[in-house]
């Protein structure tokens, strides 16, 4: 599942798709195997969510506060 999440993440990044990253950075977010990875995907979600006003940017923060990885 990771190969084709990367290979996703890929395309929408060579694409410009800025709301399909937050979707996919949110389930790299959920399936990844350490509490960095998590958190460093939720991050990269996260500040997509910002840049285009997507309505998960306010959970997304919440999230990263309540795991002490934002201020």
């Amino acid at each position: 599942m990771i190969d084709t999440l990367d290979q996703e993440l890929l395309n929408a990044h060579e694409r410009g798709d800025k709301s399909a990253l937050v979707t996919l950075y949110s389930q790299a977010a959920e399936a990844a195997t350490s509490d960095d990875a998590k958190y460093f995907y939720m991050t990269h979600a996260f500040i997509f969510a910002l840049d285009v006003g997507h309505p998960n940017a306010n959970l997304l923060r919440a999230e990263l506060i309540a795991a002490g990885r934002e201020a």
